[in-house]
């Protein structure tokens, strides 16, 4: 009620009486724009002034829209998000091909017909402005104004004369109880005057939303264009480290295995070409060296094998993701009820989205158990990471969740994190079942 009544006064407010009053001149100057240069651009198209009039046209609106959108942010607190650039116009070359790239941008489109169907608002914002908010400031100060002028006088004759508000044939607004009656009515009529302003802008701000910003499809366009360079650059950066670690793991391994047993072979060619009795015991420490690198280099290429395709999951995400469980750091549950089996694709992304949420929780965390469930929820596999650690995780701009997010994307998936200060965190990692 508070909030109700303090509207017509309220910061917030004044920023959207300064938002109308820009908003209203310039709605009714960009209408005119509009009539104007697509009558005599359609009376010229048969020219060469016509299509370049239009499509200059279009490229000013587009401009205009961005003019627009940094308003509603600004005064309204309204983001409006920006379509995507003309693509076609910056790969374009030659004079038509440009033409051309002009007159199909959509956005640029959508800003000329924002143009044309704010006009009303614009007289709108006139009205609720003038009528509404001055007139009802005016009527307000009445009280004032009946004391400065006093409008209750008499002539010569005697004769009492009304300057003053007067209501039907014979009641005037002449006392001061009758005074403050037209104040609150000029609060009641300032008050409304602002809700239907407010009104107003919300109708503005859906035009805006519609026509000035991406439409479902550019949005996503723009997203599956992201999510292909997250994948690319995810692919790059797996394929790096794939030939890091075979380069300073099982080749080094591998490497220092042949030159052991090429030394073992020497030893015994020399033995043979002298002719002497053989001494094992140089040849047996190098054959030992030899087999524990070889060892070693296979447990290494067994390791890198599971980074990029865990054998385990070729039973299954439940078998997968219990062998992971079984070698976490923390106690771990782990209940899985799918209806079906995903694709590989899914389960590989869910398998490692699981290892590196528990992987992130006991190294930063601190927790003391963890739990790890997936569901299948209305067509979807639905991944659930809980720990009772610290809390405080964030989705950034770097660090594990933010790869995770870039990874569940590259599919069309989404993860939500709720970690409060102090705990408990709660992941969720919803994934498509087929890509």
């Amino acid at each position: 009620m508070k909030h109700f009544l303090l509207s017509p006064v309220s910061a917030r407010t004044g920023r959207q009486y300064l938002y109308a009053l820009v908003s209203a001149p310039l709605g009714i100057a960009g209408f005119v724009f509009v009539v104007v240069t697509m009558a005599v651009g359609g009376a010229l198209s048969f020219t060469f002034v016509g299509l370049p009039l239009i499509a200059t046209a279009i490229f000013l609106s587009r401009q205009y829209a961005r003019l627009q959108r940094a308003m509603a942010g600004r005064l309204l607190g309204t983001e409006i998000e920006a379509p995507p650039p003309n693509q076609r116009w910056a790969a374009a070359h030659g004079v038509l091909a440009k033409l051309g790239a002009a007159l199909g941008d959509l956005p640029g489109w959508r800003a000329h017909a924002y143009l044309l169907v704010r006009f009303p608002l614009a007289i709108a914002y006139i009205f609720a402005l003038g009528l509404g908010v001055l007139e009802g400031v005016f009527t307000t100060l009445y009280p004032l104004w009946w004391w400065v002028f006093d409008p209750t006088n008499k002539d010569s004759k005697g004769v009492v004369h009304h300057s003053g508000l007067q209501l039907g044939d014979g009641f005037y607004f002449d006392s001061w109880p009758r005074a403050f009656l037209v104040t609150l009515a000029g609060l009641v009529w300032v008050t409304a005057a602002v809700w239907i302003l407010k009104g107003l802008l919300w109708l503005d701000t859906v035009l805006m939303t519609a026509l000035l910003g991406p439409t479902r499809g550019e949005r996503r366009v723009e997203e599956l264009t992201v999510s292909r360079a997250h994948a690319v650059d995810d692919s790059a950066a797996a394929l790096r480290r794939i030939e890091r670690d075979l380069h300073d793991g099982a080749q080094a391994q591998l490497v220092a295995l042949a030159m052991q047993l090429g030394e073992a072979k020497e030893n015994l060619d020399a033995s043979g070409a002298r002719g002497t009795d053989l001494d094992l015991t140089e040849t047996r420490a190098l054959i030992d060296n030899a087999h524990r690198n070889a060892k070693q280099a296979i447990n290494e290429l067994r390791d890198l094998a599971r980074g990029i395709h865990p054998a385990a999951l070729d039973n299954g995400l439940g078998d997968a993701l219990g062998t992971l469980a079984a070698r976490s750091a923390m106690p771990v549950t782990v209940s899985v009820a799918l209806g079906e089996r995903p694709s590989g694709a899914i389960e590989t992304i869910a398998y490692f989205c699981a290892a590196e949420l528990l992987t992130n929780a006991a190294k930063h965390a601190a927790p003391t158990r963890a739990a790890l469930s997936v569901v299948q929820e209305s067509g979807k596999l639905v991944l659930v990471v809980e720990d009772d650690g610290r809390g405080g995780a964030r989705v950034g701009y770097a660090g594990g969740l933010a790869g995770l997010y870039d990874r569940v994307r590259t599919v069309d998936g989404s993860l939500a994190v709720d970690s409060p200060e102090g705990g408990p965190t709660r992941v969720v990692v919803t994934l498509p079942m087929r890509v």
